[in-house]
């Protein structure tokens, strides 16, 4: 089964390279507009955390490129038919992630074929995802972005990585990732909470710069996955 989702032809605004209509690994939109999905997964970690992220995720990529996005995620689990209507997958929480046998070659699949998932630790996700990725691809080990990649570069520039928003251990923030024939299939945000970022500004009491960095971020992140996936 391929996407069901098409990509109209459209440029992205403020991104200096060629407009990404046709391209050939993912197609991104349906009638509201790109979709997020939000993953409910198994395991008793909170899925469900930073209510308020990705509406406000979805509205910062309307207000800053040309993209068209639904008003809000659409959760979906591994077994969901609807999974295959999003081109962005975004995982969070701060606990157990646990992925059946058959989520396992799901998620696999979804991702071959062209999918994009984002892993956001919130601060307690971290062993659980890694344990849980690997048993994806067990002979695809994460590994860190380089700067020069798109995904720092391709809307805003991010010459240092991905934005740091909380503390937490005091580490600096990483992302890591998992490459499928050259596409950055999956991106893993550790020691950066850009999930916190995104929420209301009343949740965490987070410095505006802070939370628009987190936000630019997010906005390089959705044109990289529903552009030309390289």
């Amino acid at each position: 089964m391929f996407f069901r989702f098409r990509m109209r032809s459209r440029c992205l605004s403020m991104i200096a390279v060629a407009c990404l209509a046709g391209a050939a690994s993912l197609r991104a939109q349906e009638e509201g507009g790109v979709v997020i999905g939000r993953l409910h997964y198994d395991g008793g970690g909170d899925w469900y955390a930073n209510p308020s992220s990705l509406p406000n995720l979805l509205a910062a990529v309307r207000a800053h490129t040309d993209l068209q996005t639904a008003p809000r995620e659409r959760v979906v689990t591994l077994s969901s038919p609807t999974l295959w209507d999003v081109p962005y997958l975004y995982m969070t929480g701060h606990g157990n992630v646990r992925f059946g046998d058959e989520d396992l070659v799901t998620l696999r699949r979804y991702l071959l074929q062209g999918g994009f998932l984002q892993a956001d630790d919130n601060y307690g996700m971290d062993e659980a995802f890694r344990r849980e990725i690997a048993r994806v691809f067990p002979d695809r080990p994460l590994e860190e972005v380089p700067l020069d990649h798109p995904i720092y570069n391709l809307v805003y520039q991010f010459p240092r990585g991905v934005p740091k928003v909380h503390e937490h251990d005091g580490k600096p923030a990483q992302g890591f990732g998992i490459f499928l024939d050259g596409r950055l299939a999956v991106f893993y945000t550790y020691q950066s909470d850009l999930g916190d970022g995104w929420e209301d500004a009343d949740v965490h009491k987070d410095d505006a710069a802070v939370r628009e960095s987190a936000l630019r971020m997010g906005v390089n992140l959705v044109a990289y996955a529903v552009g030309t996936g390289r």
